[in-house]
């Protein structure tokens, strides 16, 4: 599923800036727009991320072994493994007395994957096809039956067969599940690498969204340009249409589940693209400052990322469903975060 389009900027709203003086190194004054200070704007201090570690780049192999988990042979004899999926039946009792909820019969189970209370599952490693035994755990403390929560219980629990098992990692396995990775030592690299980029770029995304929210605080728009304020409000409406004629609902409908007048909603919708044009007017202001511009090749690549970040086929997709000006604005406004990063100061909190 593509995930909304509301982190862009709403538009791209075209006007003219026109420089009147500004204090140095400090803020902007334009015609429209006044910006009290944008370099070197003091955030509270992100946390860096953390190194990886092998264990969690062995976690995360594992659970896509138990993805591709593979049938077994029709009448598999031997112990259950971490990985198989197996099929049981299961009666659970507290105090001797078997409760709602507690027994199933031909359920599937996959060892490793979670999803009940610790233990049960793990208790299945070792036993063969047609064992049954009895299991002794606890309901945690906050269990969402609170009838059962932090009590003992007993599951009897009978083995009925082993349907698919986790194959090995191997080389073989690799060359399956990667499309650059050969040997297992590649991909366990390989997947390092992934994890660290995305935890490098979530701690550049938490810093910039909190510098570029000191310096809208910061901004104050002295005029705002009205058909600009009208396009982005439009553009948020067509967006609301979208989703209530995908529901198969009508717009009185939509206000009336929502408690609000048509009037209120209109004004919510003009504060919404006032808000997209004070962004807008924000970047540019500073992208002019700073002389900061984007580049086709710098595009071409920042294209490619954001529509693979944002599941699209290509960036010729991206810019189909969100247009290449507010796609540019997106672009633009990456580049102008990176720049405020490197010049704002992070405080200890």
């Amino acid at each position: 599923m593509k995930k909304k389009l509301a982190v862009f900027v709403v538009g791209t709203l075209a006007f003219s800036i026109l420089l009147t003086g500004c204090q140095p190194d400090m803020g902007i004054e334009t015609e429209n727009l006044k910006i009290t200070k944008y370099k070197n704007v003091e955030v509270e201090q992100i946390e860096k991320p953390q190194e990886v570690t092998d264990e969690a780049v062995d976690l995360y192999i594992d659970s896509v072994r138990r993805a591709n988990a593979r049938p077994t042979e029709e009448g598999a004899d031997r112990p259950v493994q971490d990985g198989d999926t197996i099929n049981i039946d299961f009666e659970g009792k507290v105090d001797g007395v078997a409760f709602e909820g507690g027994a199933a019969e031909d359920y599937p189970v996959t060892v490793g994957a979670g999803g009940f209370i610790e233990g049960f599952v793990e208790s299945m490693v070792g036993h063969k096809p047609g064992e049954t035994y009895d299991w002794n755990g606890a309901f945690p403390e906050g269990y969402g039956n609170a009838d059962l929560a932090g009590k003992d219980v007993v599951f009897t629990i009978t083995i009925n067969s082993i349907e698919k098992e986790m194959p090995e990692l191997t080389d073989e396995f690799v060359k399956t599940v990667s499309e650059t990775s050969e040997t297992v030592e590649q991909y366990k690299k390989e997947i390092k690498e992934q994890f660290t980029k995305e935890n490098e770029d979530e701690y550049k995304n938490q810093l910039r969204e909190a510098v570029w929210q000191v310096v809208l605080d910061n901004s104050t728009v002295l005029k705002y340009p009205e058909e600009e304020v009208e396009d982005a409000a439009d553009s948020i409406r067509a967006q609301y249409q979208a989703v209530i004629e995908e529901q198969g609902e009508d717009f009185d409908t939509f206000l009336e589940q929502s408690g609000i007048t048509e009037e209120e909603f209109e004004n919510q919708l003009r504060e919404a693209g006032k808000s997209g044009v004070k962004q807008s007017m924000v970047l540019e202001a500073i992208a002019e400052k700073e002389g900061l511009t984007l580049s086709d090749e710098e595009y071409a690549e920042q294209l490619e990322a954001m529509a693979a970040a944002y599941a699209y086929e290509d960036g010729e997709a991206l810019e189909r469903e969100a247009g290449e000006e507010a796609v540019r604005e997106r672009a633009l406004y990456n580049v102008v975060g990176e720049w405020l990063i490197k010049h704002c100061v992070q405080v200890a909190q």
